[in-house]
């Protein structure tokens, strides 16, 4: 369904924050197991098998352990191959292990992804998942890793977007066991309507002239679908070249296509904003309901989608009863609807912003799904309010987290570094850095020639805080 693929592409995308290079260290990756409880806190004692790898290619005795997990997305050997930190190992004599999330590729602590056997997908239960895995690191490190390590092993937890979110709470909750933390682009702070998002979109828009004309577009193709006149709304989707859905199911599916298929968080720039959105834009020959359809129509021959593929990401009533395992967008989706919130809406009309996406794209698009999906047990709205009291002040006043921000990343109103993180008071005993000109995790990446001096120096900072951290 469309509100579990592209909510999910945007958060997916920038966790994703290694990707395969030239540049890239040769290391060797090896795959292991390890037993975790269903729930840590008494509701399921039963154990499942959760997945990890380990490269220990440079380390030696007395070397520290770098820990880091790919969020919601599978483990892949370039979490420990082809990251910035795979560098800092070979520097520091370090070993590297990246541990796959609960419900997420291959680690699955139970049998299907239906409401009730999502109920052990606690914040707390992943964390301990986590120190679970560091406390037997320590206390037993030949039953985890294939080289002998030192049981005084100092560790230090990485991670990018919502991977950086479990970095700088491992360290706060578990700081015996975790050194430090480095947390690039965490999205810590929770909100019910993100509407930021959309934003960042618009300055890229704006440099390259064509934010008015989107913004119109916008507004022409909402007088169509909100009109109740099915004749024009079915014209309109044919122009668009999308399936004839209900028309808040159509303006969430072209919200994904115009909007999220044109930003890659991870290296957004204004040349991938000019090909797939201002170039449409730019030609006078086109109306704005026309130049919209051209992006969108793009969209959709870039990433290879049939009308068949466009249904079910569009259809929110497609996939409500399919409970199967490897579903990474509806278990990203129950941890919106239980946890953060974060839904990519529409500005509300009183903020004044201009809009780059449907105003039927809100939260009443997202929140009837989540006791549809996951049943009544899911209340709605979900208390962000509550979230942000536990796990975003909780990391107030702790010591050796490195947090970073790219200044252009879509997220960065979710940071630490951002506006809502003035109500920590200020970061006393930790460091922060805004990356001048970067987006989403840039710094956790393998080093190019091509980076921003910004990024290089982020990097400095950080390996010099893990060296006094290890």
């Amino acid at each position: 369904m469309f509100i579990g693929v592209f909510w999910i592409i945007a958060i997916s995308a920038i966790a994703v924050y290694a990707l395969p290079s030239g540049g890239a260290i040769p290391a060797s990756a090896v795959q292991y197991w390890f037993s975790q409880r269903i729930d840590h806190f008494g509701y399921n004692n039963a154990t499942w098998q959760q997945q990890y790898l380990v490269n220990a290619t440079f380390y030696k005795g007395g070397g520290p352990i770098y820990v880091s997990t790919p969020g919601e997305l599978p483990v892949s050997t370039r979490y420990v191959d082809n990251v910035h930190v795979t560098s800092l190992a070979q520097k520091t004599n370090g070993l590297l292990v990246t541990i796959e999330h609960r419900f997420f590729g291959s680690s699955n602590p139970m049998p299907d992804l239906s409401g009730p056997s999502l109920q052990s997908l606690t914040i707390e239960n992943v964390l301990e998942d986590f120190a679970s895995f560091v406390r037997t690191a320590k206390s037993s490190p030949d039953k985890v890793f294939p080289v002998p390590v030192s049981p005084n092993a100092s560790v230090v937890f990485f991670g990018g977007s919502y991977s950086g979110n479990i970095a700088a709470w491992m360290r706060a909750k578990y700081p015996k066991l975790i050194a430090g933390a480095w947390a690039s682009s965490a999205i810590l702070y929770g909100r019910l309507e993100y509407y930021q998002f959309d934003q960042g979109f618009g300055r890229h828009l704006r440099a390259l002239g064509c934010a008015k004309q989107f913004s119109q577009a916008i507004d022409a193709v909402d007088a169509i679908l909100i009109s109740g006149n099915t004749a024009r709304i079915a014209k309109l989707q044919q122009e668009l070249g999308v399936p004839n859905l209900t028309p808040q199911d159509t303006a969430g599916l072209l919200s994904g296509l115009g909007v999220t298929f044109s930003l890659s968080p991870v290296s957004t720039t204004e040349d991938l904003i000019e090909k797939n959105v201002c170039s449409f834009f730019n030609s006078t020959s086109r109306t704005p309901i026309a130049a919209y359809a051209a992006v969108i129509k793009n969209a959709i021959k870039q990433t290879g989608m049939t009308q068949e593929s466009l249904i079910k990401m569009g259809d929110t009533s497609y996939g409500i009863d399919d409970y199967s395992l490897g579903q990474f967008n509806r278990v990203w989706y129950y941890m919106g609807c239980s946890w953060f919130g974060n839904w990519q809406v529409a500005p509300p009309p009183a903020t004044k912003l201009p809009k780059y996406r449907s105003q039927l794209v809100s939260l009443s698009y997202f929140e009837p799904n989540c006791q549809a999906k996951f049943g009544k047990g899911v209340a709605t709205p979900v208390d962000v309010a509550a979230y942000n009291r536990k796990w975003f002040t909780i990391i107030n006043g702790v010591s050796n987290i490195y947090f970073t921000s790219g200044s252009l990343d879509i997220w960065h109103e979710s940071t630490v570094l951002s506006a809502a993180g003035l109500l920590l008071k200020g970061l006393k005993n930790s460091s922060a850095f805004v990356i001048d000109g970067a987006t989403h995790v840039q710094d956790l990446n393998i080093g190019q020639p091509s980076d921003l001096t910004s990024v290089r120096i982020s990097r400095a900072i950080g390996d010099a805080l893990v060296s006094r951290w290890i």
